[in-house]
């Protein structure tokens, strides 16, 4: 039998790409083991959908971190314990530093909501939204030190409608969709690679 790439999911907020991923693992079409979620905002409606998902959970504030290098050396030492090969960052409000970057070189993926180069980092929907394009769309990429400027694995246009809300829910829908089956042709790649 072949080991499944064990996961970890990093969010921040309502977690709904993370229940898709989840989803998408329970029915079998996304060949992967999740086996942690990081909340860097404990208390997180995405850490509930873990727990009814059975996914261990770790919740940790900045805050309560002498510095960002502790925080992370912190979430590290968990991935570790949960054998995590890969960390999948689905709405994870963060930027990584050198801590995971280091212990996860190239195997660190972003979803981001815009055609990047263009609109990077916060508010990515609405800027595109008021920027007169008449498409959008959503990005998934590898992670380095920049703020959404890592290696580009595949994008998805998205048609800007005529209401913001209308844009949200096309983007969102558009990446419960794409970001797992984009996550299966990599891990199904890398794991064939790995075992040749």
């Amino acid at each position: 039998m072949i080991d499944k790439p064990k996961i970890a999911v990093f969010a921040s907020g309502s977690g709904s790409n993370f229940q898709s991923i989840a989803d998408h693992v329970k029915r079998g079409w996304l060949d992967a083991e999740i086996v942690l979620l990081v909340c860097d905002k404990p208390g997180a409606p995405v850490t509930e959908k873990a727990r009814l998902a059975e996914v261990p959970v770790l919740e940790l504030s900045l805050k309560s971190f002498e510095s960002k290098a502790a925080y992370e050396a912190e979430i590290l030492s968990k991935l570790n314990d949960q054998g995590a090969e890969w960390l999948i960052l689905a709405g994870y409000m963060r930027l990584i530093g050198p801590v995971l970057l280091d212990a996860f070189p190239t195997k660190i993926i972003n979803l981001h909501p815009s055609l990047l180069p263009k609109f990077p980092g916060k508010d990515a929907i609405e800027r595109a939204f008021e920027s007169g394009d008449t498409e959008t769309g959503i990005t998934i990429h590898y992670v380095d030190e920049g703020m959404d400027t890592g290696p580009i694995i595949d994008q998805l246009t998205v048609a800007i409608p005529e209401s913001l809300e209308q844009l949200k829910s096309s983007i969102h829908k558009a990446e419960h969709a794409f970001f797992p089956a984009v996550l299966q042709h990599v891990l199904k790649i890398k794991t064939e690679v790995k075992q040749s």
